[in-house]
């Protein structure tokens, strides 16, 4: 039923924000260049790497698809990428890992190899889902970079401090999850954008 409901919601998503995609599309190639689209290797269901897709917010960096990323850093952040990554509208590209099976409406957020790596054992639990677009960790978490940002170690802060709270959340929706509990985190997260 919820890899049903994924496809049915996928199709319905991606024809109605097809305007809005195009018109981020030309924004970003008009103002930089390409690649529009940035791809990550991400560790995913049974500790299977596949390629994320987001939007391309920030100023192309080498090695960054591969996981090698700067905590908390908005300096590379474009115009266009700055209102994208506010309204969480940089994540669009995810319905397509959705349509693909990589990934799931909701589920817990995917990490890359670095981060699994930190706690291997609670990732290995959690990897037992699909991970997903949006997640109770994604709500409470949904202002991160401004945490990140004032840290004056904003690695440490996330591996130490974040991440494991993180985990938590992964690991109580994984215990508890149901089809009904995932409605619910589709529109708390609905919510959760427009506050």
């Amino acid at each position: 039923m919820k890899r049903l409901f994924d496809c049915i919601a996928c199709f319905g998503g991606l024809f109605l924000f097809f305007p809005l995609l195009v018109i981020f599309v030309v924004l970003l190639l008009f103002y930089s260049g390409f690649p529009i689209f940035f791809r990550q290797q991400r560790v995913g269901q049974n500790g299977c790497l596949f390629t994320l897709l987001k939007f391309r917010t920030m100023t192309v960096q080498p090695g960054a698809e591969k996981g090698s990323f700067e905590v908390g850093s908005t300096q590379r952040v474009t115009a266009v990428g700055r209102f994208l990554r506010k309204t969480k509208l940089d994540e669009l590209p995810q319905l397509w890992n959705v349509l693909i099976g990589d990934m799931s409406l909701v589920g817990p957020r995917p990490e890359v190899r670095k981060w699994v790596e930190a706690y291997p054992e609670r990732w290995a639990f959690v990897h037992t889902v699909r991970p997903g677009i949006t997640d109770p960790a994604s709500i409470k978490f949904r202002n991160e970079e401004k945490l990140l940002a004032r840290s004056p170690d904003p690695e440490r802060t996330y591996r130490d401090e974040i991440l494991p709270q993180k985990l938590a959340l992964y690991e109580e929706y994984v215990r508890t999850r149901s089809f009904c509990g995932d409605i619910k985190l589709i529109f708390a997260t609905i919510v959760a954008l427009f506050k």
